[in-house]
């Protein structure tokens, strides 16, 4: 599979809970990481989607949202992941940041200049990358 998105995560639904319209679909990453999305019920039904079921979860750099110094902080964003910056790529007006999570998972954001000045983005600096649980595309196995 080929896909033009930098954030390409394999792993296992580990978590399917249906609601009305929606459904919530946590998959479970290598080393220990989770991300969470939102689908419609049509989709769990055209994926077959299913606990067990291999899984891939796609989120474009632009769609991820980092932060520093969050620990006072609560969002609504289902996806916060805490973990190290691991590089940080200056553009013209923006930057491609690499976090790191514990699990070696890695998240690519794509932020202003501005934003790595501002929160004091560079490798080796704890941050967190924030992705509502509605940017996260689930794909399976064709």
């Amino acid at each position: 599979m080929k896909v033009s998105a930098r954030n390409v995560f394999k792993g296992t639904i580990s978590r399917l809970v249906t609601g009305a319209v929606n459904a919530e679909v946590v998959i479970g990453l290598a080393g220990g990481d989770s991300l969470v999305a939102i689908v419609t019920l049509e989709s769990v039904k055209s994926l077959g989607l299913a606990v067990g079921k291999e899984a891939v979860a796609l989120v474009k750099a632009p769609w991820v949202m980092l932060m520093t110094d969050g620990s006072d902080i609560r969002l609504s964003a289902r996806n916060c992941l805490a973990g190290t910056v691991a590089s940080v790529e200056d553009g013209a007006v923006n930057a491609e940041v690499v976090v790191t999570l514990p699990g070696g998972n890695q998240v690519t954001a794509m932020v202003t200049r501005d934003a790595v000045k501002e929160l004091g983005l560079a490798p080796g600096v704890a941050a967190t990358a924030v992705i509502k649980a509605s940017h996260v595309i689930v794909g399976v196995p064709a």
